[in-house]
């Protein structure tokens, strides 16, 4: 098995909008990320970042170029087999949460192990262990509309989590939260990081990326600093 969660190696992305119009979004794009890191990717409006957390989250796939995700080559594999790589390997947290709003905790959380084929009974053993993991173990009945955004926020990363993913992807996992909030997700995510989990995060904010361990930013559809590289 490979050392690297994450091998990215002379990816490119063109987009074609109509006849004349032709959208380089990612240019020659190569970084590895080991098992472990917890890794921010920054950049402008327009830089690439987007495509990139995409092209990462096995929702689209290279023009050229190659993306081993745990080892597995999934540069040219098709939808099917994309989405059952998203399910098995995966954990997708993002900014607006994405909870069912009239479902309970648990059932939010069982959600992929329901299209995993899991039993109702080990649904709702693995995620109630998730959510005391990320400290919900006495909200295990509650539905959104009666839980803070930090606790729906803790919700989602339970989610993420109860498949035993190889990566967690979070798109601007505090872009919904105030300060104070942002903080103790933050500081989950460090003890989930601290565990062995490795993390990707998407931010515009220098504050939640430099909770980090290390920053990769992109402009122009390339990767113009990386602190881990070297």
């Amino acid at each position: 098995m490979s050392d690297f969660a994450i091998d990215v190696r002379d990816v490119t992305k063109t987009y074609f909008l109509g006849k004349d119009v032709r959208v380089d979004a990612l240019r020659g794009v190569s970084f590895t990320i080991a098992r472990g890191e917890y890794v921010a990717i920054m950049g402008p409006s327009g830089s690439g970042k987007s495509t990139l957390m995409n092209m990462l989250g096995c929702l689209d796939r290279p023009s050229t170029g190659s993306y081993r995700l745990d080892g597995i080559d999934v540069s040219t594999l098709g939808d099917d087999a994309l989405a059952a790589i998203r399910l098995k390997k995966l954990g997708f947290i993002f900014q607006g949460f994405n909870l069912l709003a009239r479902t309970s905790a648990t059932k939010n959380v069982g959600l992929p192990l329901f299209y995993a084929g899991l039993s109702t009974k080990r649904r709702n053993e693995l995620a109630n262990a998730r959510l005391t993991e990320v400290g919900l173990g006495d909200r295990l009945g509650h539905k959104p509309n009666e839980l803070s955004g930090g606790q729906q926020q803790r919700v989602a990363i339970a989610r993420a989590l109860v498949n035993d993913p190889a990566v967690l992807l979070a798109d601007e996992p505090t872009g919904n939260l105030d300060s104070e909030t942002s903080e103790e997700i933050m500081a989950l995510f460090s003890d989930l990081n601290a565990a062995g989990r490795t993390i990707i995060m998407v931010t515009h904010d220098e504050e939640v990326a430099s909770h980090a361990k290390r920053v990769i930013r992109v402009k122009d559809g390339r990767i113009v600093e990386d602190t881990g590289a070297g």
